[in-house]
């Protein structure tokens, strides 16, 4: 126990602090965690929809990185499980009689069984193909779905429809704390099975099929059962993701198949560190708070002005480009390598 309390002090460090954290600002800005007469508004309201925003996107950029930074399987078309998943849900409970509670229920049980189904059906059928026709594969199955939900009526198309009737305890308008701490909760167990996973033998193959798939292949490993594996746990990871973002902006959209939903994961596990555990947490933490922050600022530099808003697909990039140029395997990944190069003896 104590060595495990000891393993583990930094990880538990930073959950206190996200617990207590809606709590924090609001000590220091005299606002209340649980908004105002009811209504969602004040500092600490306000932080506990970045960070359900943040936790959302972790989830997501970690079920990227599965496939991605431990496997070696790129993919262009990750948004169709995340879209899945909030269409899945949304339809359950606009579409059916079910009271929400139950409608809750079954929509989660059924986005694990579509995501299951949709990721053993493309992996058997796309990763016998190799590099990029794995990858363009991928985004034209991923594309497909996008203008299919966004020509389908019964969703109206690219319009989308709108959640209501929510239970209070899980309305972010209503109850935003109580779904802060739901959020906060799903991202901490997602985290600790992906953990406990790549430690696991079969979270060694799977590193293995990144290095050497031939080898892998060589000693007697099935290695397209385990890229299945890797790709349905992704899948379903990336599928709850999109329930939990349906549920926070009480919005179905086909905005949630685009290809944005692929490209923000990749983008923050590469720089938070491919095959890290917490790089993409620190990728998706640092990407969307910058966002977010810097979002409504315009700097002034003499005459030049520079709206960040209006810029800031330009700003991603420079971003990028500067993170790949100074940290070339990402933030935790270059610390890494760096502290194990300290620790070497010298000869």
């Amino acid at each position: 126990m104590r060595r495990t309390l000891q393993t583990n002090a930094v990880y538990g460090v930073i959950v206190l602090f996200l617990i207590l954290l809606p709590h924090i600002v609001g000590w220091l800005t005299g606002d209340s965690p649980l908004g105002v007469r009811g209504r969602p508004v004040g500092q600490s309201v306000y932080w506990q929809g970045l960070m359900i925003e943040v936790f959302i996107l972790a989830v997501l950029a970690m079920s990227y990185n599965l496939i991605f930074g431990f496997t070696g399987v790129i993919s262009f078309g990750h948004a169709l499980f995340f879209g899945l998943g909030g269409y899945t849900l949304g339809m359950m409970l606009e579409y059916t009689d079910l009271s929400a509670e139950m409608a809750l229920i079954v929509g989660t049980g059924l986005t694990v069984v579509f995501a299951v189904i949709l990721g053993v059906g493309i992996g058997l059928v796309s990763l016998r193909l190799r590099g990029v026709y794995f990858t363009m594969f991928t985004l034209a199955v991923a594309e497909m779905f996008f203008i299919f939900f966004g020509r389908w009526a019964v969703t109206n198309a690219e319009d989308g429809f709108s959640l209501g009737g929510l239970p209070e305890f899980l309305d972010p308008t209503r109850s935003r704390l109580n779904f802060y701490y739901i959020v906060l909760v799903v991202f901490v167990l997602a985290f600790i099975f992906l953990r406990r996973l790549i430690a696991s033998p079969t979270g060694a193959v799977l590193v293995s099929l990144r290095e050497n798939e031939a080898r892998a292949q060589t000693i007697g490993y099935n290695t397209l059962r385990y890229k299945l594996l890797a790709i349905t746990l992704a899948g379903v990871f990336a599928a709850l993701a999109g329930m939990l973002q349906v549920l926070f902006n009480k919005k179905v959209g086909p905005e949630l198949l685009s290809v944005n939903f692929t490209v923000q994961p990749l983008l923050m596990t590469i720089i938070g560190g491919a095959g890290t555990l917490i790089g993409p947490v620190i990728g998706a933490t640092g990407l969307h708070l910058a966002e977010r922050l810097l979002r409504d600022r315009t700097f002034n530099l003499g005459d030049l002005s520079i709206d960040i808003g209006s810029s800031w697909t330009l700003l991603l990039g420079i971003i990028f480009i500067l993170v790949v140029i100074v940290f070339p395997y990402g933030v935790v990944g270059t610390y890494m390598r760096w502290r194990a190069r300290r620790k070497q003896p010298e000869v």
